[in-house]
């Protein structure tokens, strides 16, 4: 009977130790070197160009709009124009995410026009209507 005792004791010492190291944190986790499928960027959107590709003429509207919000941030040089182009943007984002917002997951024919001022260059975004969005990234 004392034999008994004795292994059972063993036994209940054993599996304990084993419980606890298995419990225990340490050790290292190693992540592995590239993922299985890459996770997708969400701050990320690129333009989606129209069936034309062709250069457009920018409207007095959005020039106008363009040259008021110029000034409004202190520009006070002329604005040239570098290029102008027809664009289906992928959601309201128009091409430019800002971090932690989010948008409407719809196309939006829209325009790019890119001007220049004393040789900085200002890359502006419309959708449907002649309001500006000075893509500052």
């Amino acid at each position: 009977m004392r034999r008994l005792s004795r292994i059972a004791m063993t036994t209940v010492a054993f599996a304990t130790a084993v419980a606890l190291t298995a419990c225990a944190p340490g050790g290292t986790v190693s992540e592995p070197s590239s993922p299985a499928s890459p996770s997708p960027s969400l701050s990320r959107f690129e333009p989606v160009p129209t069936a034309s590709g062709e250069a457009a003429e920018v409207p007095a509207s959005h020039w106008d709009a363009i040259v008021a919000d110029l000034a409004s941030r202190g520009v006070t040089g002329e604005p040239q124009l570098v290029s102008a182009e027809n664009v289906t943007w992928p959601n309201a984002a128009l091409g430019c995410p800002k971090p932690g917002m989010s948008y409407t997951q719809a196309l939006i024919d829209g325009m790019r026009v890119v001007v220049t001022v004393d040789g900085v260059v200002y890359d502006y975004r419309f959708g449907t209507e002649a309001t500006p969005l000075l893509c500052e990234r």
